[in-house]
């Protein structure tokens, strides 16, 4: 499949994507974004192989990249607003930081890094299934064949660790 005829599906269906894209995320600006991304991707997968159905490849690939836009918003979401406290956020080192907001900030991971390490294997690994990858506490209970209730208190209990190790830090 040649990239002429890639850009001639891609400039037929361009609006049927948008509106696609636009259906999904709930925004004009990050469909635009997201189908500047597909037209990428495709065009990078079209020189390394050859694609039989383009157009059903174009409309998943616009899909995966929409899918993969909530999935890291949803998890940016729930960690600012779920388990962060309001004082803690405001903690947080500004990008203009002076040297000692620096060495506090590095202080402040260094302890939790301790604090992290001494949760079980399990405990460790429902942490970064849910703060790092996205995973519901439904689909962590699901994978690690535990309770629902079992995932929430031990995610419960991590976060209230980190929160501890901020406070003592914090002086509070």
């Amino acid at each position: 499949m040649s990239q002429s005829r890639f850009n001639h599906v891609f400039l037929a269906q361009r609006v049927s994507l948008l509106r696609t894209l636009e259906r999904m995320v709930n925004n004009h600006s990050t469909a635009e974004d997201l189908l500047q991304e597909t037209y990428l991707r495709v065009t990078r997968a079209l020189s390394e192989r050859a694609i039989d159905h383009l157009e059903p490849f174009v409309f998943q690939t616009a899909r995966n990249l929409a899918l993969d836009h909530l999935r890291a918003r949803r998890i940016q979401s729930r960690t600012m607003l779920e388990d962060v406290p309001l004082d803690v956020l405001q903690s947080v080192v500004a990008p203009l930081s002076s040297a000692e907001d620096a060495a506090h900030a590095e202080q402040m991971l260094e302890r939790l890094n301790i604090s992290l390490n001494q949760l079980t294997p399990r405990q460790q690994q429902m942490f970064i299934l849910s703060r790092l990858h996205g995973h519901s506490y439904l689909e962590i209970a699901e994978r690690l064949d535990v309770s629902l209730s079992t995932v929430q208190k031990d995610l419960k209990l991590i976060m209230a660790i980190c929160v501890g190790v901020a406070d003592r830090l914090n002086g509070n």
